[in-house]
């Protein structure tokens, strides 16, 4: 008899917010008393689905109901014949069949009107050990793709139950002639010549066992409160080069040894605590931990294909000083929604490595790196640690990915290798946020930075070749870089539209490029203490956006460096510009730039005569700055923001009040602290 099972995933609604500008100087705040809006009521049941027999209906757990507000529950069944459920909440479980447990409540003055499911699958005891169950997942994010779990029947359920006396392989009788199971303890090894498309349900523990499958048809691979440890290799190693799904619910764990020896025969592979030779899609709920402790440079996550996360799962991937890299790939990483946070400790291993590209759309991504820099004796030179490294082209279009890289010669993100089969596309970040730390120096020629872009050849100091332009047109990216540059594209840059990019560097330029670099838009802070703030090897042209560009570390170093030793130029065209440590020599600006007076370490102005441009918050220990703006005609020193803010909180453009008015004096240029001459003239009004 076939029964169906239907597992729910949550969806996670973002609200945007505003706020209201206040853009007269020195006026009176307007304050409006918000409406203070029900709030949620909080839902959820501890799982989205699950299933029992009925020959272990004496021992089921009960799904439980989180209610955080104490709220008056109402609780339905959608078929009662399969199990009823009372008023105060207590699950009577009747008959083999498929119903929907409901809990609501109904809205009140403090809270909206709530509601939460979950799918409830009774299996007869016949139709468990046949396995004959036709089970469909809902969608895991993006239905319009074959990635998509819910686009995917499954007719076959096999249950792989581990525990201390054993694991039992449950559901496979029906189809042994084509499905081979052979059982060694907790040594589980499937070989699957058949035509359904099967999922195979791991549960329990093993102190010391593996799955392992064969398979040349697609699958699922439905984690439901697994615990696998392996002391000689892979925890899941899946020969199948066909798509597999991983469901993950509840709390999971996979581990290799320490002395893992990860033994193969013949052309069989085996690169990781998880490998797959086919595409590993992760959706569910529940959360997954893989661990590898291994000594032989295995990874912890790894697919001859490519890795995606989907809704809505929790990934945590740990990776020894002895092991390899987090995740690892052949083709390409796709981060669509989920949880992910990847460590990894060994010198020159990577937190996400592929040979082909990261592509991050949604979810929430931290990576922590710490190795350092080793001799590679196969490329015959000194390799350093990455958080992301792309051998084709990084893409950002949503979510958050934190990085935090400690080792020497350390990089946060690395896309574009000279190593890569084809033609580099262009990297670009059009939204989410990124955020980069790096704290490591150049050691053995390997340097640390930031964010690296593509690569180049050179020849006598002159770049020959070079491949990787970065195009950053929205969300927002913060670079801090200790010993190195902070953002370097080998190729073009460009900052357009709502782009904010905030990047401190003290070891280097904060951004530099091969190229030209073009603002067009956005916000931009770029801030180093020891070479140039914005440097690039061609022209440097600002025609729109907000700058605001720092040096400290003086004379022959300039807060806006084109290569005019090569005959390009810094241009500014449009746009608002303020610089500290001089404008490059020979430069043309369509507006005046005048010196202006300012508060370090604090918030100041730009006036056009009637309203405020634009305000920027200095460093501590910048007093004096060159500003250009369109219809500027002075300055404001001490004033207050009251609104948002961009590009790390550098900039604002509304609700700006208050300050005293500087008059603007000459720009001479030259280079230097400050970059021109101090302002003349006495103080100003409005």
């Amino acid at each position: 008899m076939k029964q169906t099972v239907t597992l729910l995933c949550a969806a996670l609604l973002l609200l945007p917010f505003g706020c209201t500008p206040e853009d007269i100087p020195g006026g009176a705040d307007d304050t409006t008393e918000e409406e203070v809006l029900p709030a949620e009521a909080g839902l959820s049941w501890s799982v989205s689905a699950c299933s029992v027999s009925l020959a272990a209906v004496a021992s089921f757990t009960s799904p439980t109901l989180t209610n955080p507000h104490g709220l008056d529950i109402t609780y339905t069944s959608s078929d009662t014949s399969v199990a009823t459920i009372s008023a105060d909440g207590t699950l009577t479980i009747l008959a083999a069949g498929t119903t929907t447990i409901t809990a609501t409540s109904e809205a009140t003055e403090a809270y909206l009107a709530g509601s939460a499911s979950y799918n409830l699958t009774v299996i007869s005891s016949d139709s468990a050990d046949d396995g004959a169950i036709n089970t469909t997942f809902a969608s895991s994010g993006d239905t319009s793709s074959d990635d998509d779990i819910s686009n995917t029947e499954f007719s076959r359920l096999v249950t792989v139950s581990f525990s201390s006396g054993g694991a039992t392989v449950t559901g496979y009788t029906a189809v042994a002639d084509v499905m081979d199971v052979a059982i060694n303890g907790n040594q589980v090894t499937v070989n699957y010549t058949g035509s359904e498309n099967v999922v195979y349900k791991l549960t329990g523990t093993a102190a010391d066992g593996f799955f392992k499958l064969y398979s040349k048809k697609k699958q699922a691979l439905w984690l439901s409160g697994v615990s696998i440890a392996n002391s000689s290799g892979a925890a899941i190693n899946n020969q199948s080069g066909k798509r597999t799904f991983v469901y993950v619910e509840g709390s999971n764990t996979l581990a290799d040894g320490a002395s893992a020896a990860y033994s193969t025969t013949g052309d069989e592979d085996m690169k990781g605590v998880f490998f797959s030779e086919g595409q590993l899609i992760f959706s569910g709920s529940g959360s997954l931990t893989v661990t590898a402790n291994n000594s032989k440079e295995k990874s912890g996550i790894v697919s001859d294909d490519y890795i995606r996360m989907m809704a809505s799962p929790s990934v945590t991937v740990s990776a020894g000083s002895g092991a390899g890299h987090g995740l690892k790939t052949n083709d390409y990483v796709q981060l669509s929604d989920g949880n992910l946070e990847v460590t990894t400790t060994g010198a020159t291993k990577k937190a996400i490595t592929t040979d082909g590209y990261v592509l991050v759309e949604g979810g929430t991504s931290v990576i922590n790196v710490s190795g350092g820099v080793a001799y590679d004796s196969g490329d015959a030179e000194y390799k350093g640690s990455a958080g992301i490294k792309a051998d084709n082209y990084f893409g950002m279009t949503g979510g958050s990915v934190t990085i935090t890289n400690t080792g020497a010669g350390g990089k946060g993100l690395s896309a574009g290798s000279e190593d890569f089969e084809g033609d580099i596309a262009d990297s670009f970040i059009s939204g989410g946020s990124l955020s980069i730390t790096t704290t490591g120096s150049e050691t053995n020629d390997v340097s640390a930075k930031g964010i690296k872009i593509g690569w180049a050849t050179k020849v006598n100091g002159k770049v020959t070749a070079s491949a990787g332009n970065l195009y950053i047109s929205g969300g927002s990216v913060s670079v801090k870089a200790e010993k190195c540059e902070g953002l370097e594209a080998k190729g073009d840059l460009v900052i357009s539209d709502n782009a904010e990019v905030y990047v401190v560097s003290t070891g280097d330029d904060a951004i530099n490029c091969q190229g030209e670099l073009d603002v067009t838009g956005g916000y931009v802070y770029a801030f180093s203490s020891a070479n140039d703030a914005m440097d690039a090897n061609h022209d440097l042209k600002i025609s729109g956006g907000y700058v605001f560009a720092v040096t400290t570390c003086g004379a022959p170093e300039v807060a806006l460096d084109a290569n005019t030793e090569d005959g390009y130029k810094l241009y500014i065209t449009g746009g608002v510009v303020v610089a500290y440590g001089g404008l490059e020599g020979g430069y043309s600006a369509s507006n005046t730039v005048y010196s202006m007076n300012c508060t370090a370490d604090g918030w100041n102005a730009l006036y056009d005569g009637s309203s405020f441009i634009a305000a920027f918050k200095a460093p501590a220990g910048v007093s004096n700055v060159a500003v250009c703006a369109p219809a500027l005609k002075k300055g404001y020193k001490g004033v207050s923001v009251g609104g948002a803010t961009y590009a790390g909180g550098t900039w604002a453009t509304s609700s700006i009040s208050g300050g005293s008015a500087v008059s603007l004096g000459t720009y001479t240029g030259g280079g230097g602290p400050g970059g021109g001459n101090p302002p003349g003239g006495g103080p100003g009004g409005h």
